[in-house]
């Protein structure tokens, strides 16, 4: 029986979904974690084009893949979209070549770029494109699913408001683009001043990550 892929950039962003089972182990050692659960294959292989690349690679070599899904956190483009909701978007441009993929929905546009988005990136986005969020690997995930043959979808949590300034966290991308977590919350607690503005952002992306996690765990029963 042919399987979905579901490919996130983060563990954290998989964590509820694949609780209860252990990631392969020797994949594990080149910073993919990928995980079996019924009819999926789920995978974190780290942020950006490269990462994402190796993280399909790894699912299509585990089983026979008809669908890849893009999931995780992305930041809102517009007003409109709140942080702390769902988006399933309905195509997915490459902001970077200009390439779409068409996704198996009818929602909005999805942006990806090269690196997490600025306030100014994300008013660009959504004025170039009408794009709803941004993220850093859906269109790569796209791009392999053409390649494959395969059908693609794109459903994301959004992290930060369209006014909510992330682009500082780039520096806290470590080995195999994993976030370096331990080094952020050192430098947050050296920082009162941002304390507030933290913990909203842990407050969203929470509340973002459970709703993807209940709408993936839906479609995964209905498989």
């Amino acid at each position: 029986m042919s399987r979905v892929a579901i490919v996130a950039a983060l563990p954290r962003e998989i964590a509820a979904l694949v609780r209860g089972t252990k990631p392969d182990a020797g994949l594990l050692r080149q910073g993919i974690h990928l995980h079996e659960i019924g009819s999926a294959v789920v995978v974190a292989g780290g942020m950006g084009a490269t990462r994402v690349t190796r993280a399909v690679q790894a699912a299509l070599a585990r089983a026979d893949v008809a669908m890849l899904v893009s999931v995780g956190l992305a930041g809102a483009c517009s007003a409109e979209v709140a942080a702390g909701s769902l988006v399933e978007a309905g195509e997915v441009v490459d902001a970077l070549t200009g390439e779409r993929f068409a996704t198996e929905s009818a929602g909005p546009v999805l942006a990806t770029i090269g690196a997490i988005a600025s306030v100014q990136e994300k008013a660009r986005l959504l004025a170039a494109y009408g794009a709803a969020a941004v993220d850093m690997e859906a269109a790569t995930v796209g791009r392999l699913a053409r390649a494959h043959g395969l059908t693609f979808r794109a459903v994301k949590g959004i992290s930060d408001a369209h006014d909510f300034e992330l682009a500082a966290l780039e520096r806290f991308t470590g080995k195999h683009g994993h976030f370096r977590t331990r080094a952020f919350a050192l430098h947050t607690a050296l920082r009162p001043h941002r304390w507030t503005k933290t913990a909203k952002l842990g407050r969203d992306s929470g509340r973002a990550l459970a709703a993807m996690t209940a709408a993936l765990q839906v479609d995964l029963r209905e498989r």
